[in-house]
């Protein structure tokens, strides 16, 4: 193992440091060379990216590899981890991110000033937040991507977009509050932060001090419960999302899942079945939050008028479906989970981008008025003309999005032949398959219902996705047709052929999601290798898988 590859693992958070650095020290005259420096940097980001993921899956090689910023010993050291999960939520960030940022090019990363520095800061932010080791630095990272992000959510201003970024703002000051003081109940009981050696700690709670604990684990769990958007705490996130500037809200349908990874890794690595009486901690209530978001975005999909908002609701289905799905604590359920995540939120990412296309050659309110004349019947009367012609001209680029439009729809709806319909297959066959040994005869009823939660999901959003296509494509109302910029669909398409990758590489990526499953529900692999890495190098540890 060469030197220069024991300092990969800290590359996914110097890189866009540097480069956002960089970027504010250049005039915005010198647009080309901004451009040029941000999407340089994500295209190394990925590679980076893709090697840690092949670093650890080799078989040859390590599950967990640990970095450990100015050699400190263990627990004081601050360290960054990567494991197959951390490995999964950087390839897919950086995905997402070169996507969108080539999508700006065309006109949204002129729309404000620093457009490109704070998109490799909130890049830095979740990078550092899926790499670290320790709550309190989680806690850093977090506040670096939300400080960026305040920033974007406004970009490009207008009053729809600044009332929204004002909610969206507040929300997660108050979010970073909970978060400080579910961190403060937990180091003032375990007396450490750093989640391996936390780990260890938190079976030898007296029980006197384990009611405090849990109060601290719950206060933090909230906040990131907020984050993920589960409701009752999602109020603010369709609202948010859908007026954002496209490129923004596409990074934000991955800053979402931010939540997620932060429930899953915390509550099985410190909640696990070797945390003596904290076991499974809040695990029934995880389990009923998800179905409730699953229900709320459903019903918030086919109440949806606007696009945009239609693609916000999505994201609260996506977060719902992988939380309550998780909760039910089952590791072949869970591998399944991951490649739903990733395939709706490349799915989200690329809706919300192909929006901003769609909505161009219509006019303001055009969903509404079709909603008023379907209720009222009321009709211009032009289908009464007769005329010569039959058919109608669907100009190229109507076409390319009606294409585009129809693959978001199937993996988001779960219908086949795309990865969409593979993750929910593969959930239900997990939840219906005959138990294990020394497991209880008979399916849950928590199966029963995300049967029908996951069959009623994908239906209402089929319904609510094909209404606005008829309306947005196919209307007779008179509209013209987008002008529409390679560079603008070019990262669409990629986005759903990664979404059709899926589908044809489903053998080997499930192999994949369930070898980061049984890691995630072993972690002694994770906290071996965190507490025994040496000094003075990356420490590659040995099992979790």
């Amino acid at each position: 193992m060469t030197r220069w590859l024991d300092h990969l693992l800290v590359l996914p958070v110097v890189l866009p440091l540097v480069a956002g650095a960089v970027m504010l020290l250049i005039d915005e005259q010198y647009r080309i060379l901004k451009t040029a420096i941000s999407i340089g940097t994500i295209v190394a980001l990925t590679g980076v990216a893709l090697a840690l993921l092949a670093l650890v899956d080799a078989p040859e090689s390590a599950a967990v590899w640990v970095y450990r910023l100015g050699d400190w010993p263990t627990p004081f050291a601050i360290v960054l981890v990567a494991d197959r999960l951390s490995a999964l939520m950087l390839v897919l960030t950086s995905v997402l991110a070169l996507a969108s940022m080539v999508f700006s090019v065309a006109r949204w990363d002129r729309a404000g000033a620093h457009f490109r520095a704070m998109f490799q800061f909130l890049l830095m932010g979740l990078n550092g937040a899926f790499l670290t080791g320790d709550l309190f630095n989680l806690f850093v990272w977090f506040e670096l991507l939300l400080a960026a992000s305040y920033g974007l959510v406004l970009h490009g201003s207008g009053t729809r977009r600044v009332r929204a970024g004002l909610h969206y703002i507040v929300v997660n000051l108050a979010t970073s509050l909970l978060f400080l003081i579910g961190v403060s109940l937990i180091y003032g009981v375990a007396g450490t932060l750093n989640m391996a050696d936390l780990a260890t700690r938190i079976p030898q709670v007296s029980a006197e001090s384990r009611g405090l604990l849990e109060t601290g684990a719950a206060v933090l769990g909230i906040a990131f419960l907020v984050k993920a958007g589960i409701w009752p705490l999602s109020f603010w996130l369709p609202s948010a999302y859908s007026a954002a500037a496209p490129p923004v809200a596409a990074m934000f349908s991955v800053m979402s899942k931010l939540g997620v990874y932060v429930v899953l890794r915390l509550w099985l690595l410190l909640f696990g079945a070797d945390s003596g009486a904290s076991a499974h901690f809040g695990g029934e209530w995880l389990a009923f939050a998800g179905i409730a978001t699953i229900v709320f975005g459903a019903i918030g999909v086919l109440a949806s008028q606007d696009i945009a908002r239609l693609a916000g609701f999505s994201v609260l289905i996506s977060s719902g479906t992988v939380m309550a799905v998780i909760a039910t604590g089952q590791v072949g359920v869970t591998g399944p989970a991951l490649y739903y995540l990733v395939s709706s939120t490349l799915a989200i990412g690329a809706l919300f981008m192909l929006i901003e296309l769609l909505e161009r050659g219509r006019e303001p309110g055009a969903d509404v008025l079709a909603v008023t004349r379907e209720a009222y019947g009321e009709d211009d009367g032009d289908d009464l003309v007769q005329t010569d012609e039959v058919g109608v001209a669907i100009p190229a680029a109507m076409a390319i999005l009606g294409l585009c439009f129809i693959g978001c729809t199937l993996v988001l709806a779960g219908l086949p032949p795309l990865s969409g319909f593979i993750a929910k297959f593969a959930v239900l066959t997990a939840l219906f398959s005959p138990p294990g040994p020394g497991m209880t005869a008979g399916v849950p009823a928590l199966a029963w219902a995300l049967l029908g939660l996951l069959i009623f999901s994908g239906l209402t959003t089929l319904v609510a996705m094909t209404r606005a296509g008829i309306r947005t494509l196919w209307t007779r109302e008179e509209h013209s047709v987008p002008r529409v910029r390679v560079i603008e669909i070019a990262p669409i398409v990629i986005l759903l052929l990664a979404a059709a990758a899926l589908t044809v590489q489903a053998g080997p990526v499930m192999r994949y999601m369930q070898a980061t499953a049984s890691a995630l529900y072993a972690p002694q692999g994770y906290i071996q290798g965190v507490l025994t890495a040496p000094l003075g190098r990356i420490a590659p540890a040995k099992g979790g898988s």
